[in-house]
């Protein structure tokens, strides 16, 4: 925190044309500040973050689970008693650059509670659960899963997201086609309401509306102090199948009819599908099994620090042709942590060179809570122009004009493309509106969508043309909001409220706001994910500066 806020005031106190030429420089050699300031402060925060953790698994305690609790609930009592004028609203005193948002909630401005709830604290082999406080991480979770054979039913690919904060906003995996988004792996949620009672939600208990409205509300219904969720059983490794695919049709024709566009997904579907799209007419499908050693398949273990980038390795089988792996289940859930997706390539174009992966890889990634730590208003609002990091759930029936979109706004490639279910739970029933009936797979309750992940420097930028971030992104969120998609809110939206409330459904979390005591004690949700900086007037700049 000393170093942001020293580099904040050394930035204020900068003259105008000190700033510009700053920023010019910094543009100039981004890759000299990455590789000599970047990656060796962010190991170093890395290390002090993980030898935190270590000390906090030392003295790590499940037992205590439930005294924690009944301390978070006395502090939201005692904010209760507070006179109303020194009541400002309640948030989590956990830093905004511990969080993988990208934006920085301005927590300052509210009544902040610590939560400090990291356990594992309990597996149920028999109902295949796993019961966990929020502030665990999806590595935390992996190293214990994994040994014991099981993983979550979603395992998102980066292992500093908290699956609190994926219970309360959302997460899916190259496994969604069977089991949907990260909410429906949810059996219950342990809530403090905003009267300091503890609740536990469930899909068929008194609380079932709760347990609707819960996922995408970004905690704006209360305080999550523990949820359960559905494992999975595995195997030791993941037999890959990478099938590189020219022409647009031909390969969304295949993602659509491996994820059972067109009908219900038989048992020998595959467990996994992932499509990379490295241009308009090229992309590589993958399909996963489960699967034992075999002696005659190489074994890759992707995620060791000299390995090519999982994306760049998977760009190989476009010239080499038709290619089959095993991966070691852990090395493939977590594949692309360490060139987060491809945004490193961005930051550091010689990343992936042979010998800098063998002598400095181990290095990668810059750690995400790092650049955020470090991240001055300033600096902030630059960047906010310069990159984009979106996913973007949309029907899968429309993934043509989703690739071709993203290419004419972004001109960013590779797009990531996972295939997710998206379950109709009947009206009123949460954030997500019900999918449109021509997008239902025939017999059955859900619509087959995907993930479009669009990440890193688009085109103009890269090649110094006027670029305007808020003009492409609301023209995607334009397009969304007409094919009945919708955006993933850890990401910067570029809505009015009125927009937002298009491309959600509002009805039932204004009711549990209210029938729950969220209403005075904790922040809209639009407020709560809204950017902190006016998009809008630097859509305005950019529009004038170019």
């Amino acid at each position: 925190m000393i170093i942001t806020a020293l580099t904040a005031i050394i930035w204020s106190l900068l003259p105008a044309s000190a700033k510009q030429r700053l920023v010019v420089w910094l543009e100039d050699h981004r890759e000299f500040v990455v590789a000599f300031f970047c990656l060796p402060a962010s190991f170093l925060f890395t290390v002090m973050l993980r030898l935190k953790a270590f000390i906090r698994r030392l003295t790590s305690d499940p037992m205590r689970h439930d005294s924690a609790v009944k301390d978070i609930q006395a502090r939201v009592q005692k904010w209760n008693k507070l006179p109303a004028s020194e009541r400002r609203l309640l948030c989590t005193s956990r830093p905004n650059w511990q969080s993988l948002s990208t934006t920085f909630f301005q927590k300052h401005l509210h009544h902040r509670v610590p939560l400090a709830l990291h356990d594992i604290l309990q597996l149920d082999e028999e109902a295949m659960t796993v019961r966990v406080e929020p502030m665990a991480t999806v590595g935390d979770v992996a190293d214990y899963l994994i040994p014991r054979g099981y993983s979550l039913a979603v395992t998102i690919e980066l292992v500093d997201a908290t699956l609190g904060g994926l219970a309360m906003g959302t997460g899916m995996s190259t496994h969604s086609h069977k089991v949907g988004l990260y909410h429906e792996t949810i059996t219950s949620y342990e809530v403090v309401l905003g009267d300091g009672s503890l609740v536990t939600a469930t899909a068929h208990n008194e609380h079932a509306d709760l347990y609707k409205a819960l996922p995408w509300s970004h905690g704006s219904l209360g305080f999550l102090v523990a949820l359960t969720l559905k494992i999975v059983k595995i195997k030791p490794y993941l037999k890959i199948k990478y099938i590189p695919v020219r022409g647009q049709k031909k390969y969304c024709d295949m993602m659509r009819q491996l994820s059972g566009t067109y009908e219900a997904i038989p048992a020998d579907f595959p467990d996994y599908i992932e499509g990379t799209i490295f241009s308009k007419d090229e992309a590589v499908v993958m399909v996963g099994e489960y699967s034992d050693y075999e002696r005659k398949i190489t074994v890759n273990e992707c995620s060791k620090w000299y390995k090519p980038w999982f994306y760049k390795h998977v760009e190989t089988f476009l010239t080499k042709g038709e290619g089959v792996e095993l991966i070691p289940m852990k090395d493939y859930l977590l594949r692309h942590n360490r060139a987060i997706f491809w945004v490193v390539e961005d930051m550091l174009s010689f990343g992936n060179n042979p010998l800098f992966r063998f002598f400095f890889g181990w290095l990668l990634p810059p750690k995400p809570a790092f650049l955020k730590f470090t991240t001055t208003p300033g600096v902030r609002a630059y960047t906010f122009t310069k990159q984009v990091f979106q996913d973007i759930v949309l029907p899968i029936k429309e993934l043509e004009k989703q690739v071709e979109i993203a290419s004419v706004l972004f001109e960013k490639f590779p797009l990531l493309v996972y295939p997710c279910k998206v379950v109709d739970h009947g009206p009123s029933s949460g954030q997500l509106k019900r999918p449109d009936p021509k997008y239902m797979v025939p017999g059955t309750n859900y619509a087959m969508y995907n993930d479009l992940g669009v990440y890193g420097v688009p085109g103009k930028v890269k090649e110094k043309k006027p670029y305007n971030p808020v003009d492409a992104m609301r023209k995607m969120e334009k397009f969304t909001r007409d094919v009945g998609g919708f955006s993933f809110l850890y990401a910067d939206i570029f809505m009015t409220r009125k927009e937002f409330e298009e491309m959600f459904d509002l009805t039932l979390y204004e009711v549990v706001r209210k029938k729950y005591k969220a209403e005075g004690a904790f922040p809209h949700l639009y407020d709560k994910v809204k950017p902190e900086i006016d998009v809008f007037a630097i859509g305005e700049e950019n529009a004038i500066t170019g």
